[in-house]
């Protein structure tokens, strides 16, 4: 019910903003802005640099909201545009690398009763966002889209402009490689002694 309620409005919206309405487009921005920088962050593993990510990625679903041809949702079709400005960004030579997704990890902290355990949350948090960065892009697009955006496979092959078998064997190849990399992490124990 609530999924069709908000179809219904997207192509509302949709309609409205391919007519030059910029206010229904900015509805549009309201509506998949946090999912999009959140995306970006993990992909980027830079705050400021997603945030600019996302924003280009509307600037560019705006300016091309002509060639939407609705075979995928919008949100589909800004997320594979989003997608494709990190995986782009991520071959640019390397930048000094800022705040990571700060914003979810003090939600997650925020649920934690004691100190400790909110200590023990970040330690961990910060072992599973090195190991993802670790991971090539493909893969790491793929794990990032499907477990942590909870996207569905064929809503990941739209993105990524990739068969579903191939979104199946790229997730299946990077939740192994994390895995590895985060049992080897683990016997390295703290500050690599172990």
């Amino acid at each position: 019910m609530l999924a069709s309620k908000i179809e219904s409005e997207e192509a509302n919206l949709l309609v409205r903003s391919r007519a030059g309405d910029t206010a229904a487009f900015g509805r549009l921005v309201e509506l998949y802005a946090d999912r999009v920088v959140t995306v970006c962050a993990r992909m980027v593993r830079d705050r400021g640099v997603a945030e600019d990510l996302a924003q280009e990625a509307f600037v560019k679903a705006w300016q091309s909201l002509a060639g939407f041809d609705g075979r995928s949702t919008f949100y589909t079709w800004l997320y594979r545009i989003a997608v494709n400005l990190c995986l782009s960004e991520r071959r640019r030579p390397r930048r000094v690398v800022g705040a990571i997704d700060d914003g979810v990890m003090g939600r997650a902290e925020s649920a934690v009763a004691r100190p400790d355990e909110a200590a023990e949350m970040r330690e961990e948090h910060g072992l599973i966002l090195t190991a993802l960065a670790e991971l090539d892009e493909e893969h790491r697009a793929v794990v990032v889209l499907r477990d942590i955006e909870g996207l569905d496979y064929g809503e990941i092959a739209g993105i990524l402009g990739v068969a579903r078998g191939t979104v199946k064997s790229r997730l299946h190849r990077g939740r192994m490689a994390l895995r590895e990399r985060l049992r080897v992490q683990g016997s390295e124990g703290p500050k690599g002694q172990g």
